[in-house]
């Protein structure tokens, strides 16, 4: 039996939470296809999915300090359940849409439906240490990582074809699927309860100082502050893929909407393998072994991301970003599993949702300069460029690195062994 089936059959609050999360991250993704469908279909079509994401990257900024605040200061679980009853009640709104075609509607509910995502998703990310053993923190880091990227191959080829079936039954699907995922959230239990430690102290402090305080305990802690700059550097790059896999299946290759599902499968299943490297890597490499393998990494990503640009066919542009992903994986899986491990208990609400705040936000901006750039440069050009930005983050890795800038961090817990 493997260590993921063991962990789900064994782990019952484990269970729940990743029950949970494959059916909200599924309909999300019917979400996004229906979203970005409909913005199609406006006179402006350009302008309004620039919109769209404009709306979502403002509003996950905007999202990140308050998340991390409240979730280190109230019941990590309670407001995981209150997150997902919010996108429900939001996700059923995207319905107004089909009877009024105001864009300003699109931009609302779509602003809406990223601000309440970092409350649940920092708080899986919270928990997490505290409903697995540390012999299973691991395993549950990269279960919860992989499942993520099987929902997002899995929920695009879904969504399409909820969006054929109407957009009704999208968003309806998308309401229901945060419907459940409260439902199986509210199933955990552990006796200590789900309130960060010492939470119970921080009502003597207003939100913004203890959002300060979380930030200065990213820069005072030198892994923190480096994993969030080079998940800012892949972002700035990365963003861009959104939209480039699609302009290559269509104008690139000219293999319409079977090239797109292709390249999409294929950067899936690549993200899939790197989800299993890492996971091994992670169980047997040192503290400077792992850094050394995040540079590594960051180069592999970016060298195939430019050689997936430049390929002549979509079979050979496929191996390419397939290697690109996997790579992008590797360092996800390893450099979550140290965020685990080493982020104190009363910062991580603060630690996640900021990380998720900038790197979501600089690859929405990303995804905006990267359509806006397709109106004079070719995809080619465009992919190129972003490979490189996003290689760069290799060099700033190394460097700090080099100048002894990454320190390990104490461990927050003793850990065990895995089998």
């Amino acid at each position: 039996m493997s260590s993921f089936t063991r962990l789900l059959r064994d782990n019952r609050n484990y269970r729940f939470t990743w029950s949970g999360q494959v059916v909200s991250e599924v309909g999300d993704h019917f979400n996004n296809i229906a979203v970005m469908s409909l913005a199609m279909e406006h006179a402006s079509a350009g302008l309004v999915v620039t919109g769209v994401f404009l709306a979502r990257a403002v509003a996950m900024l905007i999202a990140g300090p308050i998340a991390g605040v409240l979730l280190d200061r109230l019941n990590r679980k309670q407001v995981m359940i209150a997150s997902d009853l919010v996108r429900a009640v939001v996700a059923v709104g995207f319905i107004a849409a089909l009877t009024y075609k105001d864009d300003w509607i699109l931009y609302v509910l779509s602003a809406l439906l990223m601000f309440a995502s970092p409350f649940f998703t920092s708080g899986r990310a919270s928990i997490l240490p505290g409903i697995a053993t540390p012999a299973e923190l691991h395993t549950a880091n990269t279960m919860t990582q992989t499942t993520s990227w099987a929902s997002l191959t899995l929920g695009a080829f879904l969504g399409a074809v909820g969006v054929q079936a109407g957009y009704t039954v999208a968003f309806g699907f998308n309401a229901l699927s945060f419907v459940i995922s409260a439902l199986c959230i509210s199933q955990l239990r552990r006796p200590e309860g789900f309130r960060a430690v010492g939470a119970e102290h921080k009502h003597k402090t207003t939100g913004m100082v203890q959002y300060r305080e979380g930030l200065v305990y990213m820069k005072d802690t030198p892994l923190v502050a480096g994993i969030a700059v080079v998940s800012a550097g892949w972002a700035s790059g990365g963003g861009a893929a959104q939209i480039l896999f699609s302009l290559f299946g269509e104008k690139v290759f000219h293999a319409g909407p079977a090239g797109i599902g292709i390249i999409w499968g294929c950067a899936g299943a690549g993200l899939l393998l790197g989800g299993g490297i890492g996971y091994r890597l992670g169980k047997r490499l040192s503290f400077e072994q792992y850094k050394r393998t995040i540079a590594i990494v960051y180069v592999i990503h970016g060298g195939a991301y430019v050689l997936f640009s430049q390929m002549p066919t979509v079979a050979w542009a496929c191996v390419f970003i397939a290697l690109s992903r996997a790579a992008v994986a590797i360092s996800s899986v390893l450099n979550f599993s140290q965020l685990l491990h080493h982020v104190e208990d009363r910062y991580r609400g603060r630690v996640f949702a900021t990380l998720e705040s900038i790197t979501w936000s600089t690859m929405m901006l990303s995804m905006m300069a990267a359509g806006a750039a397709s109106t004079r440069y070719s995809p080619r050009t465009i992919g190129l460029w972003s490979g490189v930005i996003s290689s760069m983050t290799a060099v700033v890795w190394t460097w700090m690195n080099w100048r002894g800038k990454l320190p390990e961090p104490p461990l927050v817990e003793v850990e065990e062994d895995e089998e």
